[in-house]
């Protein structure tokens, strides 16, 4: 029992509160608890072949674009803390035998104690409120404890592991964590703690470690826990401590928020963490960030493809391939796509490929975790099911925010016998994805689209599929380059026209906007709500006698809604 936590206890006497209880001191005062920053470009798309399957996925992404899309992203500050009668048991960390709520590894631990407490039979959901509200509450007017003493060699920095195996959870969780000592001119050892038995370890870690940090070689130490210390250092993602922090603190989030998340009790609620967690990152993942990129300033790594399709060698890795993958690589490589294996490659050309990559095509897995060392032009594609869309899409969202770049995800099928069955996560795993020849297609039109060249479509549902893609993903002037490149469709569909409209629109082009309005209405004259649009449009373009077209058009065609939008649009009456 030396390494497990007593789940049954109540909040108050399981978490710590760092505002209130003893066990943690930071080193210094923070300058920002929390701040904006603008987001990563993220987009979803269904390129399932079975309708059961791509409905559920299209309802998961409207429900995701409803609740957990921020216009900006949260920075939460991670600091460096005191910690005295410390244990780091598996991957959670205790102070004074109370549990220390610090960033992922504090969200897995109030997930556990929901799970256990809940099949107990406790309403554990309305406890947890309870606690946070009284920490918010009474924690109102307190600042964080400093720890005012000089930090001497004989004081060892330590970090919880998930695990050493995983390269996701290390890079994202634990390697981040020792940027917190950047400018403490640190003298101490650093420990590395971990869960997993000494063969599951993997030597990417200490790879890592010694390129990313290479002035702690010789002082940096793997260990499996537990441990305990009288008095330790280690690194505090402020964001664990999100929902017990003083209302003042957190009050200003809700103005950032979507409208569904303020209806539940906004930031302070326990519904939103999910929601925040994926669209939240650490200041020390992007200090992570920055010293790699600093790393390779000045080396030559023109070796390294620009366009490249991330594989697995099966012997680092649990094998999850794509079905349908060697088809995809073909159509790739047409365009200039290579084959990479991240494992193959050093850390600092993992951190090169990606910091010069034009576009990066793999499927779901940890391979993902670079992304974070992205450049802000590229587009990273990811290939996954219904089950990463539920359950891993927004474990990658951080790193989309800390890099910038364009992260697109397409959603197929299971690799199953019965690919319409959903698999359960206990028994099945993360189960691989399959490709039909129309996902192929679908996913590869996309592909060049973004890389400016723009393919011919026969019918205008795929055209018009593609286009809705491109605007959704914030491309509108390629969605436009599409749709001119097949005008023939376009001229005498009114969907597509209705569409060319929408991303003049958001081109901020309103004279071409009304173009496009006005050739949609040729195509359809039966649509009264085109008539609305071309007046709302003509009048930001200041076209009177345009106006007054339309307004005679949906009076001769649709007298009901000409003189309902009149009733309720005084200011049409003077340009009438």
């Amino acid at each position: 029992m030396r390494n497990k936590i007593d789940l049954s206890l109540p909040p108050e006497d399981l978490f710590l509160n760092p505002w209130r209880n003893p066990g943690l001191r930071l080193l210094r005062e923070p300058s920002f608890l929390w701040r904006t920053r603008l987001p990563g470009r993220i987009a979803g798309f269904s390129v399932s072949a079975h309708p059961e399957i791509d409905q559920k996925i299209n309802a998961h992404l409207q429900m995701t674009a409803r609740t957990r899309v921020f216009d900006f992203a949260f920075e939460y500050a991670t600091v460096p803390v005191v910690l005295d009668q410390a244990a780091f048991l598996k991957s959670f960390v205790t102070a004074r035998d109370r549990v220390v709520l610090g960033g992922p590894a504090g969200v897995r631990l109030l997930n556990r104690f929901r799970w256990e407490n809940r099949d107990a039979g406790r309403d554990v959901d309305a406890s947890l409120a309870r606690y946070f509200e009284d920490c918010r509450t009474n924690n109102e007017g307190r600042d964080l404890p400093l720890y005012s003493r000089v930090i001497g060699p004989d004081i060892c920095f330590a970090v919880a592991c998930r695990n050493t195996f995983n390269y996701y959870h290390f890079i994202t969780e634990a390697l981040c964590q020792l940027t917190v000592l950047d400018d403490l001119h640190f003298q101490g050892d650093i420990y590395f703690h971990f869960p997993n038995t000494e063969d599951r370890q993997r030597p990417f870690a200490e790879a890592f470690v010694d390129a990313l940090f290479p002035e702690y070689r010789g002082r940096v130490h793997f260990e499996r826990a537990p441990r305990d210390y009288d008095l330790v250092l280690t690194a505090f993602d402020l964001a664990g401590a999100h929902h017990q922090a003083p209302v003042k603190l957190t009050r200003d989030m809700n103005r950032y928020l979507p409208q569904a998340i303020v209806d539940q009790g906004g930031a302070a609620s326990v519904a939103s963490r999910v929601p925040l967690s994926m669209n939240t990152v650490n200041s020390a993942l992007l200090a992570l960030r920055d010293r790699a990129l600093s790393l390779i300033e000045g080396q030559d790594f023109s070796h390294l493809p620009r366009r490249f399709y991330v594989g697995r060698d099966d012997r680092q890795s649990r094998s999850r391939n794509l079905e349908g993958e060697d088809l995809l690589f073909d159509h790739l490589r047409l365009f200039g796509f290579e084959y990479v294996v991240f494992e193959n490659l050093s850390p600092l050309e993992q951190v090169a490929i990606m910091a010069q990559a034009e576009m990066m095509v793999s499927y779901h897995g940890a391979g993902f975790t670079n992304m974070l060392f992205a450049n802000p032009k590229a587009y990273v594609i990811e290939i996954g099911t219904l089950q990463t869309a539920q359950s891993r899409w927004g474990d990658f969202w951080p790193l989309a925010h800390a890099s910038g770049c364009s992260y697109v995800n397409f959603f197929a099928d299971f690799k199953a016998d019965d690919p319409v069955s959903e698999p359960d996560f206990k028994v099945d795993g993360i189960v691989p994805g399959a490709l039909s020849q129309a996902a192929t297609g679908q996913i590869m039109a996309l592909i060049v689209s973004l890389l400016g060249q723009y393919p011919r479509i026969r019918t205008a549902a795929p055209l018009e599929k593609l286009g809705r893609a491109l605007l959704t993903m914030g491309e509108g002037m390629k969605a436009v380059a599409v749709l001119e490149e097949n005008d023939q469709i376009v001229s005498r569909t009114a969907a597509l026209c209705l569409l060319k409209a929408d991303c003049h629109k958001e081109l901020g082009e309103p004279k071409s906007e009304l173009v496009a309005l006005d050739r949609a209405f040729k195509a359809d004259p039966s649509r009264w709500q085109t008539l609305v649009r071309i007046i709302w449009c003509a009048n930001r373009c200041e076209r009177p006698q345009v106006i007054r077209w339309a307004l005679s058009r949906l009076k001769a065609d649709f007298p009901n809604r000409h003189d309902a939008f009149v009733g309720n649009h005084e200011w049409v009456r003077f340009v009438a």
